[in-house]
């Protein structure tokens, strides 16, 4: 295995890295790289997409993330003080170091949240196990204290990470980006590793794809922070260094350090991630005593049939009978005992609840069960819509509620199950074509009107992309081969087009989990909600349970 990049940027840190997923392993092979890691800004949000892009592009995917670990414990908050905080690379070894990486990102988010999701040191300690760390960039605590000339306080910190994460774990980053005062650090950590024998590695700290793509990175820092490229004292990067470097171009920036250079592979060996899709991990409902689950889901089953069909033909109890049986095969009877008992919960306590829709409306259990309204053999619909031993997914009952009292169902799922069972979801909102063009219009320092107008000559159709958008507009498409201003605006658009803007929450999406979520998934917190830093198809294809709680007015 050769040079392996172990300090990446993906779009999915928001509005900072711009190493688009997909392109960056086309890039990654180019490079005759076989393998690489994300690490985005205390986030793991794009770790599955990571993850399988990888896999598809024949490149070994290494999951980590950059860390924010605060100068003192995660509950002090004194402003000055607390809101700053370090950087640190972490990388999983194995899945042990997967669910620790998990615990120790979602409780920065949950209980660290300070200006910025942070860690402690305690919190490293506990969950270390399966994890290689590495000392980061100029932001990292090690480099920061040689920055304030205190050699003793670096070297100190580093070999407290040794510690922490025990020997042959805790890596020293060199990085050279054309920066006078990483030149002067890594000589201050080059004489650590000296004195102290802990391991070096260089990395190159990528937020972009290719030396070319800075221009387009600085533009999309301008999103985040409000400011135009006219602006001298804006957020920026100081070189346009941060990409996807080759092993040679590393190796000539520090000659001598082959060493170093050949322990990103001996990493990337070690890094071992795999994931397992649609292998279901349903929480379990706790039935009363004297019943097993299959015993209980039985007696709600012919409870329910009996007072739906008090004189029905003995075709549809073999209809009952068949639906039993693949629904026991296929392992899921305690998630219609769930969804049966949730909404078993609203009725009683007059939460308004919608009749069912979607392909649940095929289930003759569904409708003895009373989580479905419509009777499916009135109007001959097919449970094999609904679930069959031949589906992947995993199947979806889409259920209504009143708006208002909608949180009241979650409230009770949450008593039910344990709150740290349960989250909401999260959802990405991107850069449409639209959107793209009035974001780096502001950027570009274009007036509201220039941009206006250029925003307003792309069709309204849904989804439509800006190379769409001037196949189908002839005026957008003539301003675009005459005018450079808009010329630049429009490409700068389209490299930014597609990456996620921000996150919000589901609407309707909830997970509940036979463990604490947060064993299966990181999480974060959106306002006052907390919710899974992946979306609703990542949670499916991980095998989690989802359940749609719609609101309705």
């Amino acid at each position: 295995m050769s040079f392996a990049h172990l300090h990446v940027h993906t779009e999915y840190s928001l509005l900072d890295g711009a190493c688009r997923i997909n392109k960056m392993m086309d890039r990654v092979k180019e490079l005759g790289q076989s393998a690489v890691a994300i690490t985005d800004h205390g986030v793991m949000y794009g770790c599955i997409d990571f993850y399988k892009a990888a896999k598809k592009a024949g490149v070994k995917p290494i999951i980590g993330c950059e860390v924010y670990v605060c100068p003192r414990k995660m509950s002090d908050r004194v402003h000055g003080i607390d809101n700053e905080a370090y950087h640190l690379v972490l990388l999983c070894e194995n899945m042990k170091g997967y669910e620790n990486l998990c615990q120790i990102v979602s409780q920065a988010y949950t209980n660290g949240f300070y200006g910025k999701p942070r860690a402690d040191l305690e919190l490293l300690e506990q969950y270390h196990e399966g994890l290689i760390a590495l000392s980061a960039c100029l932001a990292g605590a090690v480099p920061q204290r040689l920055m304030e000339n205190d050699y003793d306080g670096a070297k100190d910190y580093a070999l407290n990470m040794a510690r922490i994460f025990g020997e042959g774990n805790f890596y020293l980053e060199l990085q050279d980006h054309g920066i006078e005062e990483q030149r002067a650090v890594n000589l201050g950590i080059q004489r650590i590793a000296r004195e102290t024998g802990l391991p070096l590695v260089i990395t190159n700290d990528a937020h972009y794809i290719r030396k070319e793509d800075a221009a387009m990175q600085d533009v999309l820092l301008c999103v985040q922070t409000g400011k135009t490229v006219d602006d001298e004292n804006r957020m920026r990067f100081e070189t346009e260094e941060f990409y996807l470097k080759s092993e040679e171009e590393l190796l000539q920036l520090f000659p001598g350090h082959q060493e170093a250079l050949d322990n990103t592979a001996k990493i990337a060996e070690r890094c071992n991630v795999e994931f397992i899709f649609n292998q279901y991990h349903l929480p379990v409902f706790p039935v009363p005593e004297g019943y097993t689950d299959e015993s209980y889901f039985r007696k709600l089953c012919y409870d329910g049939f009996a007072e739906r069909y008090p004189q029905a033909p003995e075709s549809y109890l073999e209809r009952l009978e068949y639906e039993i049986g693949v629904i026991s095969r296929m392992g899921y009877v305690n998630y219609y005992l769930i969804v049966w008992d949730f909404i078993r919960y609203a009725k009683e306590n007059g939460i308004p609840v919608g009749p069912g829709r979607g392909s649940g409306a095929a289930s003759i259990v569904a409708y003895c069960m009373h989580i479905t309204e419509v009777d499916p053999m009135k109007y001959a619909l097919i449970f094999e819509r609904f679930l069959n031993p031949e589906r992947v997914s995993m199947p979806d009952f889409d259920t209504d509620f009143c708006q208002e009292r909608r949180g009241e169902v979650i409230e009770y799922v949450m008593r039910k199950y344990g709150s740290d069972h349960v989250a909401q979801i999260a959802t990405f909102g991107t850069m449409a074509a639209r959107g793209a063009i009035r974001d780096v219009g502001r950027a570009l320092n274009f007036t509201y009107a220039e941009t206006d107008v250029v925003a307003k000559l792309v069709p309204t159709t849904l989804h439509i992309t800006l190379d769409e958008a001037l196949k189908t507009s002839p005026q957008l498409k003539s301003m675009y081969d005459e005018d450079e201003r808009v010329k630049k605006l429009i490409d700068t658009a389209r490299s930014l087009e597609g990456m996620p803007r921000n996150t919000s929450t589901h609407a309707a999406g909830v997970v509940i989990t036979a463990r604490p979520v947060c064993d299966y998934v990181p999480l974060s917190r959106n306002d006052d909600t907390i919710v899974t830093q992946y979306t609703m198809t990542t949670i499916e294809e991980l095998g989690l349970l989802k359940m749609d709680v719609r609101n309705v007015r």
